[in-house]
């Protein structure tokens, strides 16, 4: 009982000081690629991750949008619209980095097998990257056909809930896993706090 008290305080400890570590780590990069203050040339040309995330954005949700139909463009300062109507201007906060920054933190901070840890991490990333394009495309369209948000709820907060929801319904299937892998008897990719 004791040891799995200090597991539990180990694990909500690494959790806690890894997303702070990439939640600033991507404020950081925000605020020295913004023109002004503390920009760094060589930073916002080599480093810029959120620079690459948010055009990734715009490419998802200018495929998706061409699946279902409609023509986009795109502008140089990260914006999407479709030919002849509106479109949206990708933010930094449109990038999701706080909820990207819980997944890689939470995965980090569990006891896994490198193999599973790789499998669900990027498997989470990628379906976190996924949300935000139908967000992003949707919002798009609910701009032009004059559609409003569903029960008034801005479609930040929507995303925030819906990438939540899946990433609750990720952990209780590792957890399921590691349940269903305990009573085999196999250690090999138990969801435990780390306690190496």
């Amino acid at each position: 009982m004791l040891m799995k008290k200090k597991s539990f305080v180990r694990f909500v400890f690494t959790f806690i000081l890894l997303f702070l570590t990439f939640y600033y780590f991507f404020v950081t990069i925000i605020a020295v690629t913004a023109p002004g203050g503390y920009y760094s040339s060589f930073i916002d040309h080599y480093f810029n991750i959120i620079a690459w995330l948010k055009q990734s954005l715009i490419n998802g949700s200018g495929f998706l949008l061409k699946m279902a139909g409609y023509e986009t463009y795109t502008l140089d300062n990260f914006i999407i619209r479709l030919v002849n109507g509106k479109g949206v201007r990708i933010a930094h906060d449109c990038s999701g980095h706080g909820i990207i920054s819980f997944w890689l933190a939470y995965i980090l901070s569990i006891d896994l097998s490198l193999k599973k840890r790789l499998y669900w991490l990027f498997g989470g990333l990628i379906l976190l990257w996924m949300i935000n394009v139908t967000r992003i495309s949707l919002l798009i369209l609910a701009l032009n056909k004059n559609w409003p948000m569903p029960l008034n709820i801005d479609h930040h907060d929507w995303f925030n809930i819906i990438s939540y929801l899946f990433i609750f319904v990720m952990i209780f299937f590792l957890d399921k896993m590691s349940n269903k892998v305990d009573k085999s008897g196999s250690s090999d990719s138990k969801v435990h706090p780390n306690i190496n």
